[in-house]
């Protein structure tokens, strides 16, 4: 049996702050996009990052020398100054036009060039965090809520989208455009002019990112009030029939409605916040806009300057003012995603509680024997489910597990297919401890028909065709055949093309249950196991499904899990268990015989049969 693994003592070091809390997970955030965009392994995507931020430097080059050509423009239209292009009025318009089209030429290319790039990381983000969700064990999938996980996937998956877009094509090319005016400022100007353009920068910038890291709280608020009336309303929906039966619906109205009007709260806090950051960045951009062309005024009038001059100054500011309003919008919306992005990798380092050991291999099924040695567990640590349970199922054997409800019948399916470890003992297929082999050849030896089926809202063909990946016409409507559904799915107007539904509501419980054992058929398993896989269905039909299920076990393993003792008189074993512990274990007759427990449980089901 692998070691108990140990646990870890809580993480003594100092709490950090909620700012210092954003700034980590953001750098974390971004190192974990970096090398989606920078593989190892795929230099095709270097080569078009590269080429990407060339196109790039080539558009802010053009960028920048367009106000120049402008100013001289109005030089040569006014006789004023020299014009050092040794081109007229109209062929410096001309040239200006160009200017404009190749700037805006080069931006499209370089977002052409990239965005294969993107899409990639995009895709491969959401790749992982699929199957990441699917590692994750049982026990996270029933403590977490389906709506909230749908939103935090679907808002981190377009936080990453933005980020790649706007960080890389719009705050990289406002701070390399800045840089340049401000060059260009300190030479062809004077000092004073990129003093001004360095004072309204940072006040900009310092008020954006202080009014933005305010109003991300607001958004965090915001963000969780919308995740939980999400999960209301898709609660409210998986569960129809519920609310139909105790004509609820006026009461999941207020409730989804209660949970909308705290969201509405939270969203005006943030609409009216974000209109007094707005107004703020205006009112220092203006303030800057002023104080440069004050300057570049006096210049005109002291001669320093030339008309033109004051002109290429007048677009500089405004080449700039424009991405810099616009620098609040995507600043917010970079710190949204990261926000975002970081609920989304905090989920990818949930770590899975059930996983394959490092040098776990393939399960080997020579027989099937199923044995369960001293096992004990528990969902939680406080209270035990299983207390020392040893079975053995010799291969082809059909062991029948029973018991009232709670007494861990069904653990020992979930066990056996490994949803959960043993807490203590093991389990064992042919010698090998399931902790010691490999998940997914586990699963391929192991057929489950649940108590419950759960179809996708697909076609009935569909549904009965995942038990095995390419499954012919022939195979499909064989197992078809011996789930005793064939006959009822021909008979309806689409056949196997007609669609069952969300969760296959458009399916009585009984056809549910024949679709899920027609799959299970259809994956040929080693080891089969059937969880109550009768419940659902009517006297006359149970016996039909009962004689193909035992067509079907022979020579396989089987354990059933059941309620109904009817289904299981002819098992070769039956484990009584009460309160994690076997009672009783012997075969049908030798339990009527004996007179107890097993043989209580089984007057007590003939006495309501008959009364039924």
């Amino acid at each position: 049996m692998p070691p108990e693994t140990a646990v870890t003592p809580p993480d003594q070091a100092p709490a950090l702050s909620e700012n210092e809390r954003a700034r980590a997970s953001g750098i974390r955030t971004l190192r974990k996009v970096a090398p989606y965009l920078w593989p190892a392994d795929k230099a095709w995507v270097k080569r078009r990052v590269v080429w990407a931020m060339i196109a790039l430097f080539v558009s802010k080059l053009v960028a920048i020398g367009t106000p120049f050509i402008f100013g001289r423009a109005v030089d040569a239209m006014g006789g004023d100054g020299v014009n050092p292009l040794a081109l007229g009025a109209i062929g410096l318009t001309v040239a200006y036009g160009l200017g404009r089209v190749f700037n805006v030429g080069f931006q499209q290319l370089r977002d052409a060039i990239f965005a294969p790039v993107a899409q990639r990381a995009l895709r491969m983000l959401a790749l992982e965090t699929f199957e990441h969700i699917h590692r994750l064990s049982m026990r996270y999938h029933i403590t977490r809520k389906t709506g909230g996980l749908s939103r935090i996937i679907e808002r981190g998956v377009t936080g990453v989208e933005f980020l790649l877009r706007f960080l890389l094509f719009s705050i990289g090319p406002l701070i390399l455009e800045l840089l340049m005016i401000s060059v260009i400022f300190a030479l062809y100007f004077d000092m004073w002019y990129l003093a001004v353009l360095g004072v309204t920068i940072s006040l900009y910038v310092w008020f954006t990112f202080q009014v933005t890291e305010w109003r991300v709280k607001l958004r965090k608020v915001m963000n969780d009030q919308d995740t939980d009336a999400n999960q209301k309303a898709i609660d409210s929906l998986l569960n129809y029939e519920t609310v139909k039966y105790f004509g609820a619906e006026g009461r999941e109205a207020a409730r989804y409605d209660s949970a909308m009007e705290q969201y509405e709260a939270a969203a005006l806090k943030t609409s009216y916040s974000l209109a007094g950051l707005n107004f703020g960045q205006s009112f220092i951009i203006t303030c800057g806009l002023v104080g440069v062309m004050v300057l570049a005024a006096v210049g005109v009038q002291n001669d320093a300057l030339s008309v033109g001059d004051f002109v290429m100054v007048n677009a500089y500011m405004i080449q700039i003012t424009l991405p810099l309003n616009f620098l609040g919008t995507v600043y917010r919306e970079i710190r949204q995603a990261l926000v975002d992005m970081g609920e989304m990798f905090d989920l990818l380092e949930q770590p899975a509680e059930v996983k394959d050991a490092p040098d776990a291999k393939e399960l080997v099924v020579t027989g099937g024997r199923i044995e369960l040695d001293n096992v004990h567990f528990g969902y939680d640590p406080q209270r035990a489910i299983l207390k020392g349970v040893s079975v053995v199922a010799e291969p082809g054997e059909m062991v029948a597990i029973v018991g009232s409800t709670g007494s861990g019948k069904s653990t020992i399916g979930r066990l056996l297919f490994r949803f959960y470890d043993v807490g203590d003992g093991a389990l064992r297929i042919d010698g090998q401890d399931v902790r010691d082999v490999t998940q997914t050849s586990l699963h391929a030896a192991i057929g489950v028909v649940p108590q419950d089926t759960v179809l996708f809202n697909d076609t009935i063909r569909y549904n009965i065709a995942y038990g095995r990946d390419g499954a012919s016409v022939e195979q499909i409507e064989e197992v078809a055949r011996a789930a005793q559904i064939h006959d009822f799915i021909v008979s309806l107007p689409d056949g196997y093309e007609t669609t069952v539904g969300e969760r296959g509501l458009k399916l009585s419980g009984g056809e549910k249950q024949r679709v899920g054992i027609a799959r299970t058929l259809l994956k040929d398993p080693a080891i089969l196991l059937l969880d109550e896989a009768t419940s659902a269905l009517d006297s006359e039909t149970e016996q039909d499904i009962k004689e193909a299920l035992m067509r079907v076990g022979r020579g396989r393993t089987v354990l059933t899990i059941a309620h109904r003792l009817s289904t299981i008189a002819e098992a070769d074993r039956i484990v009584v268990l009460e309160q994690g512990e076997i009672v009783e274990t012997g075969t049908h007759d030798a339990l009527i015989a004996r007179n107890g427990r097993y043989a209580q449980l089984w007057h007590r089901q003939q006495a309501d049969e008959m009364v039924a």
